[in-house]
């Protein structure tokens, strides 16, 4: 089997590896950290590259790669083994080299984060000689959680702005201290239903769908946004039960507004850039806030103070300038935990 001599696309690789794992694209493309459009656009564009695909999609079935994927993850294995056998003298290289090997783990920072696009967007412009952004994508608690445990530098995640701000912040609080973190403003952002184009069936609130019985998608278990829905939900004395596919989670608000648009749902709940993005019609429910999680101590640290200088620039407006229901306000700005149990 001959492949192609030109350079493989940096992130496929990773991808493939992914979905052998997960058996999902949906899933894959959170753990490689993009939208699930740009996930299926590479997979298409590979396939015009080698003239065959790559991996196997079927509905209702998931993913699974086909034997030219296979054979590219083999063969990637192959080298890494290979590069392996070398790494000793690399190793001795690059020894030689303190200060440049100091400075490249003082610019590194690991963020675990509930999926945001302005955020997967920062991390595609951010230049790796400033600032090498390790960003992975988790549902809120569970990047509060990690972060919380020591196993990110950082954590993203979002709350509701509007009254009775300590009831909802208060499965975010438990993993944060007033002592020893701080909160870094990042973006604001508006969620409600995603519906299909048009909205045909006249859609205003989650009432709706149960009544009419509508296929809805859910957000997975531990996201921030779960529990938006799950608050709405109440507000509206709707049990869970009653929303025909509320057991159906995906991973990002991108996967949400594909299974939308693709048909495999009637609506969803999420951002109203990710439906923008799909051509999906929105009914804004809640405006949010999102914050960065950092420890108090870490604040003046090279890698948070370059991430904290770049959502001070215009680089980041110029990123939340194309996505519908974003906006920047005081990006950048560190502010104490107890902000979160304030009216906003």
């Amino acid at each position: 089997m001959t492949i192609p001599p030109t350079p493989l696309p940096e992130r496929l690789l990773p991808l493939l590896e992914a979905i052998a794992r997960t058996g999902s694209l949906a899933h894959a493309v959170v753990h490689c950290g993009m939208s699930y459009r740009a996930g299926w656009g590479l997979l298409r564009d590979s396939r015009r590259h080698f003239g065959v695909d790559l991996v196997h999609l079927a509905r209702g079935r998931g993913a699974k790669l086909a034997p030219m994927g296979t054979h590219l993850v083999e063969a990637a294995a192959v080298a890494a083994r290979r590069l392996a056998r070398i790494a000793p003298p690399l190793a001795i290289e690059l020894a030689s080299e303190p200060a440049r090997a100091e400075q490249i783990a003082g610019t590194r920072l690991q963020i675990a984060a509930s999926h945001d696009l302005a955020l997967a967007g920062l991390r595609d412009a951010v230049d790796p000689r400033v600032l090498e952004l390790e960003l992975r994508f988790v549902g809120s608690l569970v990047a509060l959680e990690e972060y919380a445990q020591g196993r990110a530098d950082a954590a993203g995640f979002h709350v509701p702005v509007g009254r009775h701000p300590r009831d909802v912040a208060a499965p975010y609080l438990r993993f944060l201290s007033s002592r020893r973190d701080r909160l870094i403003r990042f973006v604001d952002r508006e969620q409600g239903l995603i519906l299909p184009r048009g909205n045909p069936a006249r859609v205003k609130r989650f009432r709706d769908l149960a009544e009419r019985g509508l296929r809805f998608v859910n957000r997975q278990r531990g996201s921030g946004t779960r529990l938006l829905i799950e608050r709405h939900l109440a507000a509206e004395g709707i049990a869970p039960a009653s929303l025909a596919g509320y057991a159906t989670e995906e991973y990002t608000h991108a996967a949400v507004a594909a299974t939308v648009a693709s048909g495999g749902a009637d609506a969803g709940f999420g951002l109203r850039a990710a439906a923008a993005e799909y051509g999906l019609s929105f009914v804004p429910l809640v405006r949010e806030r999102y914050f960065i999680a950092v420890r108090a101590a870490d604040v003046a640290n090279p890698a948070i103070a370059a991430l904290i200088a770049m959502l001070r620039r215009p680089a980041l407006s110029r990123i939340v300038a194309r996505l519908p229901g974003y906006r920047t306000r005081a990006a950048g700005r560190v502010v104490d935990v107890d902000t979160l149990a304030r009216p906003r």
